[in-house]
């Protein structure tokens, strides 16, 4: 909801700030209407990288809490921002020192506590009245309505009437027989947005009828209102939303009759025909079905749309738009058999992606970057070298004249002096990426090729089973499938994961490889985009595309 003023107004008052500091601007960041309480924003992400080539000296913002509003996230920026030698400093207290942040960050955590717990017991009281208390319901639309004092009455809601019959043609055709799949498609080829404005997915149907998700499970629609039957957390890893199910007596449930669309025997009809819905072979319910998880699955990618390929049939995947969208969102109606997929990306795997030449080519690549970036970062590194050789002489020239019998008091405060600066230049070394020499281990690409070969028949092992597809899944990036144009088929352009290539490649234990390749790591951490693997410097994700290879 910010104002896209409100970033230019921070950025002028900085720059007067850093004006009358006598500071230099060599660059500005920002996360334009991104929730401060989260690390995954851009602007933030590309100042810490910034911050490891030691591109500038100072961090101006307006205030600490335009870093983060997350008492750990802006303790861990201060922290290695500190340990890179550079300052933060704020409009309102100048430099930031750890107390500051300590106190800063625990205010700041505590005011999203409070606008949190104020919002929830507003949005509580809106809903036991029965007026909306979250996003608007497809199918009605807001009023603007005010009391006696002028002040605007929040949540009041009616019936959209062109929606409402979208509605109740969804439950009508659901009723009569018609799958989710096959409504999605017809109001797509009609053109009919869905309720995000896009195209309809068939999960914005049939949603999960535990969760009172999707169209057909909204109590809302006969007159039933829900609320709080779901709550969301955010994943401090991946700063995403995650749905939780409440207990039912934390349930807010009020009536309101006024705004049903859909009558009680279309409601009972459609829920008759959801409790005979099963998954082949099993009783589980067919909202409730989680669909088995095969070697790929996941990770396929349509070429023509950008959706996902999911299993069609028993034995086959074809792109999901295409078959739950209609030819409006993608014509792609070709299909893979599972088995072929399997067998062209393992091999693939095991025979191209680590190929001797390939890595030779991308070691050089590499190395010719690696240097670019170390002669930038390491310009001053002679020079400091240079001076420290000079003040440590000098320091012990001092040292010698007072042994010879010059009085203490002539030179204590030119060896204070040397000494402090002694300590600043040895700080500014430990923090700056020493030369060292890079070399390729010869036996790389053997070594990969044996390893991903034990994987590969860890396949047919029910006891390494589980683990094998999981170490095999993490050196896909993903597998992109395209029509053949000379055939009936589907190409396929496998995109390893370069950062898991490289490390199963050189000898990485197992569950290192899959942990990275789950994992997130902070700016700066070790394994985030640089390895260091003994005399190897493999940076891995930064500045290089993913292995690509087309079968």
């Amino acid at each position: 909801m910010q104002r896209k003023a409100s970033i230019d107004d921070q950025i002028r008052t900085c720059r007067d700030y850093a004006a009358r500091q006598g500071f230099e601007v060599v660059e500005t960041y920002s996360d334009s209407a991104i929730s401060g309480a989260s690390m995954m924003r851009g602007g933030i992400q590309k100042l810490m990288r910034h911050a490891q080539s030691c591109r500038f000296d100072v961090v101006v913002a307006e205030g600490l809490d335009r870093l983060s509003r997350n008492q750990a996230d802006i303790a861990g920026i201060f922290q290695n921002l500190r340990f890179l030698n550079i300052s933060i400093w704020t409009i309102r207290e100048n430099e930031v020192n750890d107390i500051y942040v300590g106190l800063v960050g625990a205010m700041n955590a505590r005011a999203i506590q409070d606008i949190s717990q104020k919002t929830r017991r507003g949005l509580h009281g809106r809903a036991k009245l029965g007026k909306s208390a979250g996003g608007l319901t497809y199918g009605y639309r807001s009023v603007i309505k005010y009391n006696d004092d002028g002040e605007q009455i929040r949540g009041d809601r009616v019936i959209d009437e062109n929606h409402a019959k979208i509605v109740r043609r969804i439950y009508q055709d659901y009723a009569k027989g018609i799958s989710p799949k096959k409504i999605a498609e017809q109001l797509n080829n009609e053109d009919i947005p869905g309720p995000s404005g896009a195209h309809w997915n068939t999960s914005t149907i049939h949603g999960n009828r535990d969760r009172g998700t999707g169209i057909i499970n909204n109590e809302l629609y006969i007159g039933r209102q829900i609320w709080n039957r779901l709550t969301y957390v955010k994943n401090p890893q991946t700063g995403k939303r995650v749905s939780r199910l409440n207990p039912e007596e934390q349930w807010v449930i009020a009536n309101v009759p006024e705004l049903r669309i859909i009558d009680e025997d279309l409601w009972e009809a459609v829920r008759a025909r959801q409790g005979k819905q099963k998954v082949k072979n099993t009783q589980t319910q067919v909202w409730d079905r989680r669909r088995p998880k095969f070697l790929f699955s996941g990770l396929m990618e349509c070429s023509c749309c950008g959706s996902g390929f999911s299993k069609i049939s028993q034995h086959y995947f074809g792109c999901s738009a295409a078959r739950k969208k209609g030819p409006a969102v993608c014509t792609n109606m070709r299909s893979i058999k599972r088995e072929d997929l399997d067998d062209r990306v393992l091999t693939a795997l095991a025979n191209n992606l680590m190929d001797p030449e390939v890595v030779q080519i991308f070691y050089e690549e590499y190395a010719a970057e690696r240097n670019r970036l170390m002669a930038e970062a390491n310009a001053g590194r002679t020079e400091l070298e240079k001076e420290l050789r000079r003040v440590t002489g000098d320091h012990k020239k001092l040292v010698d004249a007072i042994i010879a019998g010059v009085p203490a008091e002539q030179v204590k405060d030119r060896m204070i002096e040397l000494d402090g600066r002694r300590k600043e230049i040895e700080k500014l070394l430990a923090t700056a990426a020493a030369p060292d020499k890079l070399r390729i281990h010869p036996s790389m690409a053997k070594t990969y090729r044996d390893r991903v070969g034990q994987l590969i028949r860890g396949l047919t092992d029910a006891e390494d089973m589980e683990e094998a597809k999981e170490a095999l899944r993490a050196l896909v990036d993903k597998i992109v499938l395209t029509p053949d144009p000379d055939g009936d088929g589907l190409l396929i352009d496998l995109h390893g994961a370069l950062a898991s290539l490289l490390r199963l490649a050189t000898g990485q234990p197992l569950q290192q490889v899959m942990r990275r390749a789950n994992s997130n790591a902070a700016p700066g951490a070790s394994g985030g985009g640089v390895d260091k693997i003994g005399e190897l410097v493999l940076v891995a994700g930064v500045g290089f595309e993913p292995t690509t290879f087309r079968l």
